[in-house]
């Protein structure tokens, strides 16, 4: 399976957040959206940056009490892993494994068109089991 196909079924949505916004905005916008990254794109679209969860809680811990003020351009990861719509699933999970990451941007012709993340793959697979079984349980009870 495709990393497109992935993004079909779940959807294209993606909240991202610009490189000058602060922490305490890159937190509110990760609460009301239920989100755990926000991809970090210039004023072009162009990806720059991701923004976790990890992140704004490594920050509060380290930096104290003002952490909220600084700049997501100032913390966000720079040149973030990231896949294409082309690539297989399991090279996307090879990669989230290796790299020990749990959200991927993806990219099409160089531009942000989602994000695929550790939830999306483990519900594919859950599924794809799923209908395995249901298939092979059929064919040993003669339904078929």
């Amino acid at each position: 399976m495709l990393v497109s196909e992935v993004l079909d079924l779940k959807g294209r949505r993606v909240v991202t957040i610009d490189p000058e916004a602060t922490v305490e905005q890159a937190a509110a916008r990760l609460v009301q959206n239920d989100v755990g990254s926000l991809p970090v794109v210039d004023a072009e679209g162009k990806l720059v940056g991701v923004l976790s969860e990890r992140d704004v809680l490594r920050l509060a811990h380290h930096r104290g009490e003002g952490f909220g003020r600084l700049l997501v351009s100032d913390v966000m990861t720079c040149n973030p892993s990231t896949c294409r719509v082309d690539d297989s699933v399991d090279e996307v999970m090879g990669l989230m494994s290796e790299r020990r990451i749990a959200k991927v941007p993806v990219l099409e012709a160089g531009s942000l068109v989602g994000v695929i993340s550790v939830g999306d793959v483990v519900k594919l697979m859950y599924d794809k089991v799923s209908s395995e079984n249901r298939h092979l349980m059929s064919y040993i009870h003669g339904d078929l």
